[in-house]
């Protein structure tokens, strides 16, 4: 399998699509640049903190979580903090490279964390893309185990009562005891030749993990046994090479009652029926961002960083926002009565939910934003890619 870096594989398609168009009047949509906005909101940043060297300029998915009245973050090299939610002052730290030091991540040169935090039962999993999970007190920051998976881990760990999943780059979703780490079972997926570099994290709800795959499919398996329910193409991938059938599924899928919600790389936006997989309606986006949801308007960054609103009752359009096109916008988050998305130059923008537009903004990380801002009460916390963490509010 061949595996590519999103932002560098999208630049790689438009080379060859330019490549391919020559003799037409095609010409690649330049990078938005920011102009002057008519502010009526003004978001300040609360408590900020570094946590080791960030993630630099690698694909991560490391982003802060909140748990147990602290807040957990992590860099690519293994340092992992916990920071007093209220306060921001730091609880433990743990150096996740030092404790497996005459372990497995000595032939790994390091850590390369790159997939979480997930909180939950008293403890705090993290990933990385040498293939292992481990699991730290959450009160203290000790190792309380670690078990190798079947590829690289690029996104959350999902938590679900005493099981916890991680979608590994191999194609596999694994699961183990949340309490010792014991491998549970696996389920396999098909890998087309081609995919994105990256994976979306599993869902959880009445017994089965919802789980979107490399070939453009959310998967259905039970926790009890890690057999399928069911399978569902969110697109089925067409066209004559190998770039125009990439189709993955590279988010969480979003449950919303009876619902399933899910979008494609290259593909489209779906409506799923949760029980059955029945697809309820469809309409052509291509994203590989989580969605964000509030009442009856799911929201959605495609993959040249517009930012749309639509209903989903029947996936009609709101409202759409091409001021940041080509940005590297991050997932959408709703805050409030904004939608927030973060930018590669360090911006936070927020954009007003009812039509679309940008009120405010703040300037977070100068080296960039890469990760879905992280929702917590009246706080908002963002991670930068220089190792910077944010908390920030609304006056």
């Amino acid at each position: 399998m061949t595996s590519w870096c999103k932002t560098l594989l999208a630049a790689a398609m438009a080379a060859s699509l330019l490549t391919a168009c020559a003799s037409s009047d095609v010409e690649e949509e330049p990078v938005s640049e920011l102009t002057e906005i008519n502010a009526t909101v003004f978001p300040t940043i609360s408590w900020s903190a570094n946590v080791g060297d960030g993630v630099g300029a690698f694909y991560s998915q490391l982003q802060p979580a909140a748990g147990y009245g602290k807040v957990f973050v992590a860099d690519r090299n293994g340092i992992v903090i916990a920071f007093d939610e209220n306060t921001g002052q730091e609880v433990w730290t743990q150096d996740f490279t030092q404790a497996f030091n005459d372990k497995p991540l000595v032939k790994n040169k390091g850590a390369r964390l790159s997939a979480g935090i997930t909180a939950a039962r008293d403890k705090v999993f993290i990933g990385s893309e040498s293939g292992y999970l481990g699991a730290l007190n959450a009160e203290t920051g000790a190792v309380e185990w670690y078990a190798e998976t079947d590829g690289e881990l690029m996104s959350k760990p999902t938590v679900a009562e005493d099981v916890v999943v991680v979608n590994t780059g191999s194609g596999a979703l694994q699961a183990f005891e949340v309490a010792t780490g014991k491998d549970l079972w696996r389920f396999e997926t098909n890998l087309p030749a081609l995919t994105l570099r990256g994976t979306g994290s599993a869902s959880y709800e009445a017994g089965g993990f919802f789980v979107g795959t490399a070939d453009g499919k959310v998967a259905v398996v039970v926790k009890a046994n890690g057999q399928p329910a069911w399978e569902q193409a969110v697109f089925s991938p067409k066209g004559g090479n190998e770039f125009t059938r990439m189709a993955d599924v590279d988010m969480t899928p979003l449950i919303l009652g009876d619902n399933l919600y899910a979008v494609s790389y290259n593909g489209n936006l779906v409506s799923m029926e949760l029980r059955s997989g029945r697809v309820v309606w469809a309409r052509k986006y291509s994203s590989f961002h989580n969605l964000a949801s509030s009442g009856l308007q799911l929201y959605l960054v495609d993959d040249s960083s517009r930012v749309y609103s639509v209903d989903r009752r029947n996936g009609l359009e709101s409202w759409s926002n091409s001021e940041l096109t080509h940005r590297e916008l991050t997932a959408p988050v709703v805050f409030g009565d904004y939608l927030v998305v973060g930018d590669f130059e360090g911006y936070l923008h927020f954009l007003d939910r009812a039509n679309g537009k940008i009120v405010g903004r703040i300037l977070i990380d100068d080296d960039g934003l890469y990760s879905q801002p992280t929702v917590v009460g009246d706080k908002l916390y963002v991670q930068g890619r220089s190792g910077k963490i944010a908390a920030v509010t609304l006056p």
